[in-house]
């Protein structure tokens, strides 16, 4: 399975990436002769409300949805191990800066993500922030976990006992055991902004309706569901394999890293 997933995710990511070389059609073509029309060797998944390629929108959405997820993954991963070290090392601002998370994962992430958006418009930018912003809370308490764990262990005192700066024990201590989780959390919030971003733009509060987007053509094809389902279908079911693949990479990886896990496979 884990191949498998690997082998779907690598197809789906290369696709989007060499998008422009690949789609038989222009994404942005309107046609409406041939408006809602059904698979066929010229339209290989059919076509939209507007004549255009699904394929080809299909493909180029990949890059925009995609770039959500990776984007807001290396942001959220960024910024909360920053504020995660420093909350799990320095005391006294772990108290203030804790309860300041604890308020932001108070409230549900789409919820959050759709007030951004709102406040400061749709767009592809206001997007990845809306996604990112609620993303870094968790990822400040799970560094902020390891650190409170490896702050105790006898090198970090060591380290401490022979006047070692805060930033080197940091640095050098403590900041090469939170490698391994955040690697795994860092797949979860790729796949989880992707689904985000396809939920914003089913709403109509993602990126902008031109830009071709899965949550955006999902969004343009829920009134011609019945008339040509694959509208729907062929995006969501993109959305669906990606974020599964993603997953299942994940727990791959987990699992790899974790050394009890290891240790099972050697006592099989």
């Amino acid at each position: 399975m884990v191949m498998l997933a690997a082998v779907l995710l690598a197809i789906i990511v290369l696709a989007s990436i060499f998008a422009p070389w690949i789609v038989p059609h222009d994404p942005g073509r309107l046609s409406p002769s041939v408006r809602l029309r059904g698979p066929d060797s010229t339209f290989w998944i059919g076509t939209d409300a507007f004549g255009r390629d699904l394929f080809s929108r299909v493909v180029m959405g990949g890059q925009i949805s995609l770039a959500v997820g990776v984007g807001a993954a290396i942001v959220s991963v960024a910024a909360g191990l920053a504020l995660g070290l420093l909350a799990g090392y320095i005391r006294w601002l772990d108290a203030i800066l804790m309860r300041f998370v604890d308020g932001l994962m108070a409230i549900p992430n789409i919820l959050l993500a759709i007030a951004i958006v709102s406040l400061w418009g749709a767009g592809l930018w206001t997007v990845l922030i809306a996604i990112t912003i609620p993303e870094i809370p968790r990822v400040v308490r799970l560094v902020r976990s390891v650190v409170l764990s490896a702050r105790e262990e006898p090198y970090v005192e060591a380290a401490i006992a022979a006047g070692s700066s805060s930033w080197l024990i940091m640095r050098r201590h403590l900041l090469p055991n939170t490698v391994a989780p955040l690697i795994v959390q860092g797949t979860y919030i790729c796949a989880s902004a992707i689904l985000v971003e396809a939920i914003l733009s089913f709403l109509g509060a993602g990126i902008n309706p031109e830009t071709p987007s899965w949550g955006n053509i999902m969004a343009e094809g829920r009134l011609f569901f019945q008339i040509n389902p694959g509208i729907i279908l062929w995006p969501g079911l993109v959305v669906s394999v990606t974020i599964l693949s993603i997953n299942l990479l994940g727990d791959a990886v987990r699992d790899a890293l974790d050394p009890r896990m290891a240790k099972r496979g050697i006592d099989r």
